[in-house]
């Protein structure tokens, strides 16, 4: 049996792995939102069937599981013959969401690891693409009805052939998506990364051996199932229900549900989402894959300590929710499923398990990343651009204390990108960058504030395309607190400003030099009754602007009281 120090340096080794493939990517890769938003992950998964061994700890939490499915449907691709089968150096590359993935923007590349002619394990890293093609720039067609006016579909086929580019598929790759000749940047640091994967892993081999290393990684995955039910035993048994909203599919101006009850049984939990909405015409479908693993990150969120490994995932059991938008089939549109319905899947976890640990879960946090994609014509300068914006927005108040302001996604660590790196690529001007002031929702402790920005176009023309929520629905409050501030899209066109039918989403919006687009993200939801708040933290709120005095007279009761200067 390996011994507990051994174990703890290989389990290190493991994740530092992985953290400098993540790092590798981001330096190295072109494009902002992968560069300086972090939108990417790296990880490693077994030869056997894919299960997740290991994942940076600066790469997407949604990852976790759409990685592990898409490796593990490769290598029964491979297994079957529906897949060339790897040489040394081989990378594959895919973005089918059919096939475990996410929407198509979400580019996986996986490679295996050879040791002494056989595959020891898979590295598998995804990067968000600006563009992938499709009928807008950017890829979230918000109006789309159907997979493929999303954007190119990739089954896996490889990509780099022992070490080396494949020019025939780069250039039907290239042939399909705008601003084309950028994408070698991104296209070779997320290979990089995989390399630079290799070398580290194999560092780490040679040094305790292939078995000392297998012995390990079978070693924490049994821990992390153990610490993961470990945790499940806190919840009392029994069934906990909740409903989240996601505002509309982007075709039809309805709310979609998502119904979820959870079975505690002291040892496992079940999640069932029957009487969730049916499939949906427009993009707010969720791949099978992704509503699992917005399970997974949940979870995760709600007991950080587990480590990630197939393991913590084991006491989950989650019901295939057929015959509802959570499980997505071909040719349904998926763009909005990674970053929105994953993580209205979240928060209806949150919403149901804050009852039972209301010491552990947060309100709801704003829960949307904000897409927001620009593509654009600059003729005096002769070149076309397309960029893509996510921002942050408020977390959820919790036993502890207030939300966070102007945090990550609840799927992830991206960030938005700085507004210096914008104006200098695209030729666009930021006139605001603040807090959503008054979006936190009201309670004992309050919910974090959104962000308020505002973006001019400077030159040319421009066509934007929208794929938020949280526009009708506030992030839920816990506990007796009201819910988070929604999102709020203003485009003015000429002087004359209007708020897209779908409030937070819409595509192709024509734009040129002097128009604008103000994007209010949304609050975090308040946690416990509002009256219960401290009246000199209403106060200092209010001295600090946050809200007005009769926004939070309304909001918390009472007369608002003087705040001490704390400057």
């Amino acid at each position: 049996m390996i011994d507990p120090i051994t174990l703890t340096v290989i389990q290190s080794g493991l994740q530092q792995v992985c953290d400098e493939m993540d790092l590798s990517f981001s330096r190295a890769a072109f494009s902002p939102v992968i560069a300086e938003a972090n939108d990417r992950s790296d990880g490693i998964y077994s030869a056997e069937d894919g299960s997740l061994i290991a994942q940076g700890s600066m790469g997407l939490p949604v990852f976790v599981g759409t990685m592990q499915f898409s490796t593990r449907t490769l290598i029964g691709m491979i297994a079957e013959g529906r897949a060339v089968a790897p040489k040394p150096g081989d990378i594959y590359i895919v973005n089918d969401p059919y096939l475990g993935g996410t929407h198509l923007m979400d580019v996986r590349f996986a490679m295996p690891v050879w040791r002494d002619g056989e595959i020891f394990c898979w590295l598998s890293n995804t990067g968000h693409w600006p563009d992938t093609g499709g009928a807008v720039p950017g890829g979230f067609s918000a109006s789309a009805t159907a997979v493929e006016q999303e954007g190119l579909r990739l089954p896996p086929v490889r990509l780099f052939k022992e070490g080396e580019l494949d020019p025939e598929i780069y250039g039907i790759i290239c042939s399909n998506i705008r601003v084309a000749d950028q994408r070698i940047g991104d296209v070779k640091a997320q290979a990089a990364a995989l390399y630079v994967g290799e070398t580290r892993l194999k560092r780490l081999l040679d040094r305790y051996g292939d078995d000392t290393v297998r012995e390990a990684i079978g070693e924490l995955r049994t821990r992390a199932a153990q610490q993961m039910r470990a945790n499940i035993a806190r919840i009392p048994p029994g069934v906990y229900t909740s409903v989240a909203h996601v505002d509309s599919d982007g075709v039809v101006n309805e709310p979609l549900e998502i119904r979820l009850a959870i079975t505690a049984d002291g040892e496992r939990l079940t999640f069932d989402f029957t009487g969730s909405s049916a499939p949906c015409a427009g993009p707010m479908n969720s791949v099978l894959a992704t509503t699992q693993s917005s399970v997974y990150l949940a979870m995760r969120h709600i007991f950080p300590e587990v480590p990630i490994s197939a393991g913590a995932f084991e006491p989950l059991e989650i019901i295939r929710p057929s015959g509802t938008f959570l499980d997505a089939q071909y040719p349904r549109p998926v763009s909005g499923c990674a970053a929105e319905v994953s993580q209205r899947i979240a928060e209806a976890v949150f919403a149901a398990l804050v009852g039972p640990l209301p010491d552990i879960v947060t309100a709801a946090p704003a829960g949307s990343s904000g897409n927001f994609a620009l593509g654009g014509e600059v003729p005096e300068e002769g070149r076309s651009y397309v960029m893509y914006q996510i921002s942050g927005g408020g977390y959820g108040g919790y036993a502890g204390g207030d939300g966070i302001s102007n945090g990550c996604s609840t799927i992830g660590i991206s960030k938005s990108p700085p507004v210096e790196i914008m104006e200098q690529q695209f030729p666009v001007l930021y006139h605001r960058y603040a807090l959503h002031e008054g979006s936190g929702g009201a309670g004992r402790y309050r919910g974090g504030f959104g962000l308020d920005y505002e973006v001019e176009i400077l030159r040319g023309t421009a066509r934007a395309s929208f794929v938020m929520d949280h526009g009708r629905f506030g992030p839920q409050g816990a506990l007796g607190g009201t819910d988070g501030g929604v999102n709020r899209v203003v485009v003015t066109q000429s002087g004359t400003s209007f708020v897209p039918e779908h409030l937070s989403k819409a595509q192709d919006i024509a734009l040129r030099a002097g128009d604008r687009v103000r994007v209010r993200t949304p609050g975090g939801g308040g946690y416990g009754r509002p009256e219960d708040r401290d009246p000199v933290l209403v106060a200092e709120d209010v001295r600090l602007g946050r809200y007005t005095p009769e926004e939070a007279a309304r909001l918390f009761g009472g007369e608002v009281v003087d705040a001490p200067d704390a400057r």
